[in-house]
């Protein structure tokens, strides 16, 4: 993709600035994640739409524009899928940190101040905001802020995303995951190995044994890890 012929991208580093603050301050706000991606992300979008055209599913994703949320909302078909499934996994994930598909697309609604993006870019952004908490189910990171800050790191991986990859640091200089860095880096080594997550079709894959999906994607076995909480940073004063 030749960088260079595309529109020059739109950066708020004020709103940047406030919203990385607010995040540094409180890692569970989750608006403050979006509009930082919003105020950030560059060419970002731009490398996804390269992705998914390379491929057949990606061509197809990009022109049926499918919404996973009706699906992933819905959960009694996740709960009536196989036992050990990536739908059982996804349903245990959200269950088990007490969030929604539908909450996620509710807290990414931002006061969009740059230029426009055109029907397809608009839809890449939303089906990896919609796909988030399936990646957590495929790669084994819990919903905790280290298990946030490792997935992240598989994200930037995958593909260069400068807000990503600025919350990523900024989390770390400020002391959040430092003690267990090496899970944080060992996201980004996964994200690297893994086949490109963004443009798979997910819709198939969710009545599928997560483990044959781990394989199919090369993502490995879950993470050993110890969840750390917000609160924990808080009893240690670094939030």
């Amino acid at each position: 993709m030749n960088l260079s012929a595309l529109p020059r991208p739109a950066f708020d580093f004020p709103r940047a600035a406030r919203s990385l603050r607010a995040l540094l301050q409180n890692p569970d706000d989750l608006p403050q994640v979006f509009s930082l991606i919003e105020s950030m992300s560059g060419f970002a979008h731009y490398r996804l739409r390269a992705g998914f055209r390379k491929t057949e599913t990606g061509r197809r994703i990009l022109h049926d524009k499918p919404d996973i949320v009706s699906i992933l909302g819905d959960r009694a078909r996740l709960r009536a899928m196989p036992d050990g499934s990536l739908g059982r996994a996804y349903l245990a994930f959200v269950e088990s940190e007490n969030i929604s598909a539908e909450g996620i697309r509710d807290a990414s609604v931002t006061d969009r101040r740059l230029e426009p993006i055109d029907a397809e870019m608009a839809f890449i952004r939303d089906r990896m905001r919609d796909t988030h908490d399936l990646w957590h189910a495929a790669t084994g990171y819990r919903g905790d802020v280290l298990g946030e800050l490792s997935l992240l790191a598989f994200i930037v991986g995958q593909h260069w995303n400068t807000a990503i990859a600025l919350i990523v640091c900024a989390a770390i200089l400020k002391g959040i995951g430092r003690t267990d860095l090496a899970v944080v880096v060992d996201g980004y080594r996964r994200g690297r190995r893994a086949e490109w997550l963004p443009s798979q079709d997910w819709e198939s894959l969710l009545e599928k044994p997560v483990d044959e999906v781990r394989a199919m994607l090369k993502l490995g076995a879950p993470p050993v890890y110890t969840p750390v909480r917000s609160d924990d940073l808080r009893a240690q004063g670094i939030v």
